[in-house]
């Protein structure tokens, strides 16, 4: 089995996660030159302007591989589809809905392909499109969730098609790296683990939120609605999911949504605002540099693996 980073070009075979209004160019360059492959979230964009700029901008700050993520439910998805071929992004990872009228055009710009999925049955209907690779990202991951378990969800998707896997959601240390080579995953993507990095541009205050959360203090909020996200417990998250369960319609829940992810993210809003995170936040204690999250979650998994090889001798 050829490893991501054999694919990719990267140092390790780790993709950084394309959150969306967290993902910058800046961020981005800073993961690609610390050894994963940085992405660039176009979720929390407006323009087709905006994501030039940060592509611009990481390329001015890395000559290492990146890439891009497209929400295909965002408004701008078609002017972002054309916006990497025109600016030869070499690998766009896909969210939200299926990518299947951009991908002949991708290929034939040399694009690698990377759809993100939540059940097997979709990564069997997305490998017929020509994607190149697939993303299984299971419920403990922050933000827009599934309902199946990282632990039951990668060898299923593994089994269902020929190509690539990649495990994303609930991995912070080497520990779960190698679980994640043992289910039959050829790398990783992570996100929760890089908010608690010095490089990462979230408010000090988020930050401070993921140190102090525990093992259980993430909650998902619309899974009774069918729009599931997990985020750290906090007032807003809470009073969302009872009246959710009481109830209220779209509109009213709406009010405690709208614009809190950007709250949390640029105001440090930790009452009101939506505090991504996945489970792992609880094994998070320090801010450290993203090349040093980086080393360890590698070198972890290689002293794991070693372990369990030689438990198996």
């Amino acid at each position: 089995m050829k490893l991501l980073n054999e694919i990719l070009g990267t140092k390790y075979p780790i993709i950084q996660g394309g959150m969306a209004n967290i993902a910058t160019g800046e961020f981005a360059a800073a993961c690609s030159n610390a050894g994963a492959l940085g992405l660039i979230g176009g979720g929390g964009m407006h323009s087709g302007d905006e994501l030039r700029q940060h592509i611009h901008r990481c390329r001015e700050l890395t000559d290492k591989p990146f890439g891009v993520n497209i929400m295909l439910m965002h408004p701008c998805a078609y002017e972002f589809a054309q916006i990497v071929i025109d600016e030869k992004v070499p690998v766009v990872t896909t969210g939200a809905g299926n990518p299947g009228k951009y991908v002949a055009k991708w290929k034939e710009a040399g694009i690698t392909i990377i759809p993100v999925v939540a059940a097997a049955v979709l990564a069997k209907h997305l490998a017929k499109t020509g994607v190149d690779a697939i993303i299984a990202e299971g419920t403990e991951s922050g933000g827009h969730v599934g309902e199946m378990t990282t632990m039951a969800l990668v060898p299923q998707v593994v089994d269902a098609v020929d190509l690539p896997v990649i495990a994303a959601g609930g991995i912070a240390d080497g520990r779960q790296m190698a679980a994640a080579f043992a289910l039959g995953a050829c790398g990783v993507q992570i996100g929760t683990c890089l908010l608690a990095s010095t490089e990462c541009p979230i408010h000090e205050n988020y930050k401070q939120a993921l140190l102090k959360a525990k093992d259980s203090d993430t909650i998902v909020t619309g899974r009774i609605g069918g729009t599931p996200v997990r985020v750290l417990k906090n007032k807003m998250a809470r009073e969302y999911v009872r009246r959710e369960k009481e109830g209220a319609d779209k509109m009213e829940l709406e009010k405690y949504t709208l614009g809190s992810l950007r709250r949390a993210v640029f105001d440090g809003d930790t009452d009101t605002g939506s505090l991504m995170a996945g489970e792992v936040a609880g094994m998070l204690h320090e801010i450290r540099p993203v090349a040093d999250i980086l080393d360890d979650l590698w070198a972890g998994a290689k002293k794991r693996i070693q372990e369990i090889q030689y438990i198996a001798e």
